[in-house]
C-alpha cells in the first residue's frame, strides 16, 4: 500500500533528504514549500482514494502560512495523520502544538529514522480504518469509541474525530474506569518517556477531551483526582 504524504516544509535541503530517505519505501510525497496550498491539495484529493492524503508532515514556520494554524485545520477539516516539525524544542512548544491537535510533534534537526518510525505508527491506524469496517465500538456510560477507526460519539452527539494521542487517552481512562490514572501512566500511553511532574502535555489532551464530550463544571465525565491524575466517571 502507498502512503501518499503532504510535505508542508520551505527547506528545499530537508525536503530532498527526506524524500530520499523514503525512497521506494511505501511513500509517496506531495509537497508545498509555503503552506499557503496545502488545504487545497488535501482537499482536491479527498474524492479520488488512488490520490487522498493520508499523511501530513507540517513545519510551524512557513513563508505563508502559520504552521500551527494549518495543523488545526488539517485537525478540524481533515482526517488524516498530523506530524509538527519545528525547530522549536520546549515544552511549551509541544504542547502548543498538540493543542492545535496534531498526532505528533518532532524536533529539528530532523533524525529521519525517528521521522519515519513515527510516520509508520502513525500508518498503523490508517491502514485498519481503511481495512476494518467494523461497527463495535467500546462503550461507557453515554460514550462510545471505536478502537480503529479513531472516532467517538458522546450522548446524542455526531460522530467526531480524535487524534491519535486522545484516542489513546481516552480508551486509558476507560480501561481503568473506576479508579484514576496517574498523568505519568496517561503520558506513557502517547510514547512520552520523559515526564516530568511539571509537563502539561496530558493536561492539554484531557482539556481538549473534555471540550468534545461536552463536560460541564458541574458533571464532568473526566473528572481530576487530586494527586493522583484523572478519572472516567459516570456522572
Amino acid at each position: 500500500m502507498t502512503v501518499r504524504v503532504l510535505l508542508v516544509e520551505d527547506d528545499e535541503l530537508l525536503v530532498k533528504r527526506i524524500e530520499s530517505h523514503f525512497d521506494d519505501s511505501g511513500f509517496s510525497f506531495v509537497t508545498d514549500i509555503t503552506g499557503a496550498n496545502a488545504m487545497d491539495i488535501v482537499q482536491s484529493r479527498q474524492s479520488d482514494p488512488s490520490q487522498a492524503i493520508q499523511l501530513a508532515i507540517v513545519d510551524i514556520v512557513l513563508p505563508e502560512k502559520d504552521g500551527l494554524l494549518l495543523a488545526k485545520e488539517l485537525n478540524t477539516l481533515t482526517d488524516i495523520g498530523v506530524i509538527v516539525l519545528s525547530s522549536r524544542d520546549s515544552q511549551s512548544d509541544r504542547i502548543a502544538g498538540l493543542a492545535q491537535g496534531a498526532d505528533d510533534y518532532i524536533c529539528k534537526p530532523v533524525d529521519l529514522l525517528e521521522l519515519e518510525l513515527r510516520m509508520r505508527a502513525l500508518c498503523k491506524r490508517i491502514v485498519v480504518e481503511t481495512q476494518d469496517d467494523s461497527d463495535d465500538y467500546i462503550e461507557y456510560a453515554d460514550i462510545k469509541v471505536h478502537p480503529e477507526h479513531r472516532t467517538l460519539i458522546c450522548g446524542d452527539s455526531e460522530e467526531m474525530r480524535l487524534t491519535e494521542a486522545e484516542h489513546k487517552v481516552l480508551i486509558c481512562l476507560i480501561s481503568n474506569a473506576g479508579k484514576a490514572t496517574s498523568r505519568e501512566k496517561l503520558s506513557e500511553e502517547i510514547g512520552q518517556t520523559d515526564w516530568s511532574p511539571a509537563d502539561r502535555t496530558v493536561d492539554v489532551l484531557i482539556g481538549r477531551l473534555r471540550k468534545k464530550l461536552s463536560d460541564e463544571k458541574d458533571q464532568k465525565r473526566i473528572v481530576t483526582v487530586r494527586g493522583k491524575g484523572y478519572m472516567i466517571s459516570l456522572a
